[in-house]
């Protein structure tokens, strides 16, 4: 296990992880289109459907041949592809990967139960057919260490291409908002989340700003003290009630919870 965690940092270093080329600014729900390519880890997963291929998730390039993005974004019975150096998914742009998903290169968590988003475990793993090109468009995500918790109000970003309001339409370009974190003593008080999230989870945002359909499996960004980027959560649910409401964060499956199996995925597979 050591080997592998050296493995895996020496990547990342090489690949300088966490540190776009085109430095975000400061829509998902109220959001704002993000500056291109400022958050190059971000990818477009996508699903097959008469013989084309519709935006499912959204999903964090984690390894040259790794994908990281919700459980309740796979389905077996589904073919997969996804799309690296993304922004504007109308137009051909130049920088985007397309690469296919062979069906054994799907991974979801052993404990997550599509019945119950609130039991937590909505992570999963998608092993590339190829590996990505790395650049200053296509860039691997630092992930934080395991057990890192983030202090309430802590300013993370969500990105993603999902509705940018409750049952509206998805968006050509990658959104981004701020979304400060919630901590687990605010977010599981009765009136918030109550017992629906656990410390499995991350909640960030508030009845402003939010995660909607679309962003799901996508990344929760967050600035670290050196300047650079982690991934520190995968978008798992919002409200039924809707999108953006009062004392319902967007929650997230925290990844700092999820590193050994994480680590041990990419090892055996």
């Amino acid at each position: 296990m050591l080997r592998l965690l050296s493995a895996l940092m020496l990547v990342a270093l090489a690949s300088g992880c966490g540190q776009p080329a085109f430095s975000p600014s400061s829509r998902v729900v109220n959001g704002e289109d993000a500056v291109p390519y400022s958050w190059p880890w971000q990818v477009s997963l996508q699903y097959e459907k008469g013989g084309s291929f519709h935006h499912t998730c959204g999903g964090t390039l984690i390894a040259p041949d790794w994908v990281m993005t919700a459980g309740h974004c796979i389905s077996s019975s589904l073919t997969y592809q996804v799309v690296l150096g993304e922004y504007d998914r109308g137009v051909e742009e130049g920088p985007e990967q397309v690469i296919p998903v062979n069906p054994d290169g799907l991974f979801v968590h052993p404990k997550w139960n599509a019945n119950c988003v609130s039991c937590g475990n909505d992570i999963a793993l998608v092993k590339l057919s190829r590996s990505a090109q790395l650049g200053d468009k296509v860039q691997l995500a630092c992930l934080p260490p395991a057990g890192d918790i983030l202090p309430n109000g802590d300013p993370c970003y969500i990105s993603g291409w999902g509705r940018l309001y409750t049952n509206g339409p998805l968006p050509d370009k990658l959104q981004q908002a701020l979304l400060p974190v919630v901590d687990y003593e605010h977010c599981s008080k009765w009136d918030w989340w109550g017992f629906s999230v656990k410390r499995t989870m991350v909640c960030a945002g508030g009845d402003k700003q939010s995660g909607c359909n679309g962003d799901s499996g996508g990344p929760l960004n967050c600035p670290t003290e050196n300047g650079t980027w982690q991934v520190h959560g995968v978008t798992s649910f919002v409200s039924g009630l809707g999108c953006n409401t009062l004392k319902k964060p967007t929650v997230f499956t925290r990844v700092s919870a999820f590193n050994d199996w994480i680590e041990e995925t990419i090892a055996n597979n």
